[in-house]
């Protein structure tokens, strides 16, 4: 064997064993830096008083068994629980606003990101994901308590809590009471409720921060405060401007609504070879003069059927009232529908919410006790919001363009009502008035690897990218709770403002310098912080301290 060959075939036996060394060695100095988090949150809880055997039952680092499990139980997007995606050093699961505290300002001293995660849904996953190497899941989930209190009509509702137990409690106590919110029972409530979150009963009662009467919160001080003690610019801010920006939301005290005894429901499918097109169109014509009562969403899905590619409009609605009533709302406002008494099913409130989360009509309540989601899927979500009617031509070149990119979906949820007639600036959400629908543009898929991520995420910046010329304008307006990181990101430096006024002004219109001007005033060494945060004035347009 030549010297060259002997030195080749030595190189190929050492690779793996170099290969080997190479990964122990990034695995212990992965595990050492997060035993070093460990460490210093250990010592620092301490010294915040808080008890040894206490701490040993919050906090987790990697190489505790119930890391992993506790990580990834609240995960509602695989693009990130892949091999890749990066990992916190620790995990904090608190019990008492004491630890809540403990946690806000041993990250604040240390120094390190704190995230703050109350149910997972963040499309983008910045509840548990970050850019930075070091970082921390404040874990909100044990914070779960509902206490509903039908005498004055209120309830008071943790941030962990999720939508499904909020409905089933509210159901306990009456049936003829709910809380307008979304239709997903495994939203946790602290984010969904601080980004003004909506479901259909946004028509007839607004959004979920306009039920809000009180708050609790601990701040970049490690201070438990409620409306009182916190200010109404800080409760302003957190009704709307996303929670995780300004401190730890504990929890909500929420106005709850009245719902009747009955209320009908239907689902109903047209098709593009028929008359999807003229019902869509129509839909955008009466979507504003819509009895208060009705709330339509449609979804526009790309579907085979008979072997040919085609769009399919799915019509899904809710009145508060009985059948004969949403027939005839239908027959004079929405004629085109031609929607019969046979396709309504008149249930109580509580089932009408199993209905909207797709269980069966033999389901029981308890089944929105159940914190587990049916399947976690990759997924991307964006969002529009349309101003003006698109015509049929238009519709029939969305529906074309939507066959031929593949798998995109597109979900129009309705506006006007009550949530229209509330003025922009009383909270942070500024798409009131003056849009007819908001869009969700939704792609979901199962297959794993970047391939796959590349794919469909691509298919959907490109219909994205080709309704510009249907929708909102200076902004192009984005909704907080629908969060999408292609609108702009933030490194947090010494740029932040600047970067975050891209995606800002998006999701809060003219509402965004006064998110800023409160972030500085109570967070000013920018604690709470994400890619996506509320940034801090620029030092210089900052008041003195002294």
């Amino acid at each position: 064997m030549h010297n060259s060959q002997r030195h080749s075939a030595t190189t190929m036996e050492k690779t793996p064993f170099l290969f080997i060394v190479l990964f122990l060695f990034l695995n212990f100095v992965a595990f050492s830096t997060a035993d070093s988090v460990y460490d210093l949150f250990v010592k620092c809880f301490s010294e915040n008083k808080i008890p040894d055997s206490e701490i040993s039952s919050i906090i987790y680092s990697p190489t505790n068994p119930s890391f992993t499990n506790i990580l990834e139980d609240y995960v509602r997007n695989r693009r990130f629980n892949v091999a890749t995606t990066p990992k916190p050093n620790i995990i904090v699961t608190p019990t008492t606003e004491l630890h809540v505290s403990a946690a806000v300002l041993c990250s604040k001293k240390l120094g390190i990101q704190l995230k703050i995660r109350s149910g997972g849904h963040d499309y983008e996953g910045l509840s548990y994901v970050s850019t930075q190497d070091t970082f921390v899941i404040l874990d909100m989930f044990s914070f779960r308590t509902i206490d509903v209190n039908i005498a004055d009509e209120t309830a008071w509702v943790q941030s962990g809590a999720q939508l499904g137990e909020l409905y089933y409690r509210i159901w306990e106590k009456s049936k003829v009471h709910a809380f307008p919110a979304g239709i997903c029972p495994t939203v946790g409530a602290g984010g969904h409720i601080s980004g003004a979150g909506y479901g259909n009963l946004l028509r007839k009662y607004g959004l979920t921060v306009d039920h809000v009467i009180d708050a609790k919160i601990v701040d970049a001080n490690g201070r438990v405060l409620d409306r009182a003690s916190m200010g109404e610019d800080l409760f302003w801010a957190i009704r709307g401007g996303g929670g995780a920006s300004f401190g730890v939301i504990l929890a909500y005290k929420i106005k709850l609504v009245p719902v009747p005894p009955v209320v009908t429901v239907f689902r109903v499918e047209r098709f593009q070879n028929g008359t999807a097109a003229d019902s869509v169109f129509q839909y955008q014509q009466i979507v504003e003069k819509m009895d208060n009562d009705l709330f339509i969403r449609v979804l526009l899905q790309p579907i085979t059927r008979n072997k040919v590619r085609s769009v399919r409009a799915t019509f899904i609605g809710m009145l508060l009232g009985n059948s004969a009533r949403l027939v005839s709302i239908t027959d004079s406002q929405f004629p085109i529908l031609e929607l019969k008494q046979s396709d309504c099913k008149e249930m109580s409130w509580i089932d009408s919410v199993l209905f909207w989360t797709n269980f069966d009509n033999t389901t029981a309540p308890s089944a929105l006790l159940s914190r587990v989601p049916d399947s976690v899927n990759f997924l991307k979500r964006k969002s529009d919001y349309v101003k003006t009617p698109i015509s049929k031509s238009g519709l029939e070149t969305i529906f074309k363009k939507m066959v031929d990119i593949g798998k995109v979906g597109l979900v129009f949820n309705s506006y006007g009502g009550r949530m229209s007639e509330i003025p922009e600036s009383d909270t942070p959400f500024p798409h009131r008035a003056g849009n007819l629908f908001k869009i969700q543009y939704s792609v979901s898929w199962g297959e794993e690897g970047e391939a796959a991520d590349n794919n469909y995420i691509g298919q959907i910046r490109q219909l994205y990218s080709f309704m510009e010329p249907y929708v909102s304008r200076n902004p192009r307006e984005a909704y907080l709770n629908y969060r999408d990181l292609d609108i702009g990101t933030t490194d947090n430096g010494k740029n932040s403002y600047t970067d975050g006024k891209v995606y800002g002004v998006k999701y809060f219109k003219t509402n965004f310098d006064r998110l800023v001007k409160i972030k500085t005033q109570v967070d000013p060494d920018n604690v709470f912080r994400n890619e996506q945060s509320i940034p801090t004035l620029p030092v210089g347009g900052r008041k003195s301290k002294g």
